[in-house]
């Protein structure tokens, strides 16, 4: 079982910029897509982005395209979520999961995933 942990959450104003990190540890993150999801209080989890296992794939959300960027070293076991231009609507939990057996049409149903990290707090003041 991979274990995942978030980092580099934080408070941010409104057009500013974070980078998310998604360390792995316990097994190798390079046979695995790799996904970040976001939740505000009182909303349903939602898919942000997702990097296939060699990296030469992405698919993004339509609320955050244009303005995120997810990457990924396989060397370091590490996912990021480059997020520039944050909003207000962007304040969430954002969470990081894994797995070998998510396809590309499942992909951004939380269910399809199989391991996940604790969550990191993004806030966007205006």
């Amino acid at each position: 079982q991979v274990k995942l942990v978030e980092s580099g959450g934080g408070l941010v104003q409104a057009g500013g910029s974070l980078r998310l990190s998604c360390a792995a540890s316990g097994l190798s993150f390079s046979g695995k897509a790799v996904a970040w999801f976001r939740q505000a209080p009182g909303k349903e989890r939602e898919f942000v982005a997702v990097i296939s296992r060699s990296g030469g794939s992405t698919i993004y959300g339509d609320s955050v395209k244009g303005r995120f960027t997810i990457s990924r070293d396989n060397a370091k076991n590490t996912v990021y979520l480059q997020m520039n231009s944050l909003k207000p609507e962007d304040t969430a939990v954002y969470y990081c999961a894994a797995d070998d057996k998510v396809t590309w049409i499942t992909t951004r149903q939380p269910t399809q995933w199989g391991s996940w990290g604790q969550g990191a707090q993004v806030t966007v003041s205006s």
